[in-house]
């Protein structure tokens, strides 16, 4: 399909800088561009692409300034990342979306299945299981029993979420997803092994939340581990037993929180971040990629960095000196030695 500048600014509400009447039919990256593409401008690293890009129409933002001539035609939006986001989700709809259910699919008979669900091969659907509405289960997916799958959730191929666990309206489970096993509950003996403690609890997962491939969410020693609403989680995530991710939390891919360590809403966890158990950390946290905290966040809206972490601007000045720590010592080193020298003079 072909769409003009025209149909694309009316879609986002954006203006036209430039020739209303050229067509795109498919995506690209800004450096990547070429006729008959589109593409868009949000990160500032890569403005010097849009003066030589052969894409015919870019998505900018309003407050945009050219330092030179463009070629292309340039849409003007209010954020441009969002509104190019806002094109990928209609273009994926315009793909359209599976329909039906295999028959070479496992559902049990006391299950309860939605309106115009789509059910894969090799899926299995456990006893007094429900799936809502709208809801896609593709290939090789396992749901246990007593489970509850909201409407229009989307649980990619190759996802298994054990019994009792609880899925909310419109999330997305990508591949290799694993709701509900059990959290590492093991008590030393004094033999020197380990006797394991029953997880008897569940994992629940609120509205609008989506998981990255390969994440682990483990079910509750008792009650529940709970991920809140519109909370992304990044693909290859360890999430402990009893664990209460925030709403709107993001949590890039690496990230290991220990059991029952609860995040306030809004916390932006980065890459390879670790968590000890039982902690409990602020709404607005941020914590920086590879950074290690062991204690509680008390204060909203700061920033912590290192391993043990500790606030940001405290880290950074800190760093400062860590970098210097080989002059000192050879600093010192040497007062040493001349004290050395002078006292045996």
């Amino acid at each position: 399909m072909k769409f003009t500048a025209q149909q694309i600014a009316d879609a986002l509400h954006g203006t036209i800088e430039g020739n209303k009447e050229v067509s795109v039919s498919s995506l690209s990256k800004i450096e990547e561009g070429s006729p008959g593409t589109l593409s868009f401008l949000a990160n500032p690293k890569y403005t010097a692409h849009i003066y030589n890009t052969r894409a015919s129409i870019v998505i900018v933002n309003n407050d945009f300034v050219a330092e030179k001539e463009i070629a292309a035609t340039l849409v003007r939006v209010k954020d441009a990342y969002s509104a190019f986001a806002d094109l990928l989700e209609m273009y994926q709809q315009s793909k359209g979306k599976p329909s039906g259910i295999s028959d070479r699919a496992y559902i049990a008979p006391s299950a309860t299945i939605g309106k115009d669900v789509y059910i894969a091969e090799f899926v299995s659907v456990g006893e007094h299981t429900v799936i809502g509405n709208n809801t896609l289960l593709y290939p090789n997916t396992t749901i246990g029993n007593n489970c509850k799958i909201g409407n229009n959730t989307t649980i990619f191929a190759g996802v298994k979420i054990y019994e009792d666990c609880v899925i909310g309206n419109k999330c997305t489970l990508h591949a290799g997803v694993v709701i509900g096993a059990d959290g590492f509950g093991f008590a030393p003996q004094q033999d020197k092994n380990y006797q394991k403690v029953p997880q008897i609890g569940n994992v629940i997962i609120e509205d609008n939340v989506e998981i990255g491939a390969n994440t682990c969410i483990d079910r509750a020693t008792l009650g529940s581990t709970i991920i809140k609403k519109g909370a992304i989680i990044d693909n290859l995530v360890q999430i402990a037993h009893n664990v209460e991710i925030g709403e709107n939390t993001a949590v890039a891919a690496q990230t290991g929180i220990s059991g029952s360590t609860k995040f306030g809403s809004n916390c932006i966890l980065a890459g390879q971040t670790g968590f000890a158990g039982h902690l409990n950390i602020a709404n607005g946290t941020i914590v920086t990629a590879q950074s290690g905290v062991g204690r509680n966040i008390k204060d909203e809206n700061t920033i912590y960095e290192g391993s043990p972490a500790f606030n940001h601007k405290d880290f950074q000045k800190s760093y400062i000196h860590f970098r210097r720590l080989d002059g000192l010592v050879k600093r010192v080193n040497e007062l040493e030695h001349k004290l050395k020298k002078q006292s045996s003079e």
